[in-house]
């Protein structure tokens, strides 16, 4: 089959001790990924790109799918987004208003989760666990839940002085993370940046930050058989055909016996794809 590629998309398994579930949007279709764990694939890019916003035939694309005035122009691509403690909203210079109003001025929740490492982060509310899976997490707890993204972003900020907000792409591929005590580590977090986040909380209505004192930790498990001793990254516009044994999908990686590919990284592009 043949189309323009969109991230994988991802549900956890009704039985909790069982795989992530992956499907391959291509075109107007979803391929269904786990059952060829163990087979060959063979992905084929064709020189064509979409861009996923406007839908104009693009030669190069960025942040992941989008043509450069669509990157320029969407709230969506604009800076805050990854460091949303920048928010220009109040300040009358967000690229689109209504967008942000939509997206960021709505439930947030500050997580820690374990992928290559513990780290904290943020996302909607909406967009648990799929965030999660997203980042290769094999466990994650919500810590916070907050009426903006601006909010997130500062406690996010707080809690990053004393452990990582990024994830290893490397390590997360190398191996399965060793389970950690996440309520244990929370608990420590908070007691750190007890201050910070009370002077944080002062500067909002008492309704905007909640703690979930009583979360469960998610145990999230990926559709691996045998992890890369060495992790060796494709890249489509150097070499466009990328085939081998599908020996597992975690995050939104594709891990072949003869490398890796970032699905998330050529959203957008038109590829072949059989298995």
């Amino acid at each position: 089959m043949q189309g323009q590629v969109k991230k994988m998309r991802s549900q956890l398994a009704a039985d909790p001790s069982q795989p992530v579930q992956y499907e391959l949007p291509i075109g107007d279709q979803l391929v269904a990924l786990n059952p060829l764990i163990g087979k060959p694939i063979k992905l084929v890019y064709t020189g064509k790109i979409t861009c996923i916003h406007c839908n104009r035939a693009i030669k190069k694309s960025f942040n992941q799918g989008y043509c450069y005035p669509c990157f320029s122009s969407l709230a969506q691509c604009d800076l805050c987004i990854m460091k949303p403690e920048t928010c220009h909203f109040a300040a009358g210079t967000c690229r689109e208003p209504a967008w942000g109003e939509e997206f960021c001025f709505q439930p947030h929740i500050v997580y820690l989760a374990n992928s290559s490492g513990i780290k904290v982060g943020i996302t909607r509310q909406t967009q648990i666990p799929t965030r999660w899976i997203d980042q290769g997490a094999v466990q994650a707890l919500p810590i916070f839940k907050v009426q903006s993204r601006y909010l997130s972003g500062l406690i996010e900020v707080a809690i990053a002085k004393h452990v990582s907000d990024k994830t290893s792409w490397q390590q997360m591929l190398k191996s399965k993370a060793e389970a950690v005590d996440l309520r244990a580590k929370r608990d420590e977090l908070i007691a750190l940046c007890q201050a910070e986040l009370a002077d944080i909380a002062q500067r909002f209505e008492p309704q905007a930050l909640e703690f979930l004192a009583d979360e469960a930790v998610v145990d999230i498990h990926f559709p691996v058989d045998s992890y890369p001793v060495k992790v060796k990254s494709f890249n489509l516009d150097k070499n466009p055909e990328v085939s081998g044994i599908l020996h597992g999908i975690k995050g939104q990686y594709l891990l072949l016996d003869t490398g890796v590919i970032n699905i998330r990284k050529v959203t957008g592009y038109e590829l072949e794809f059989s298995a």
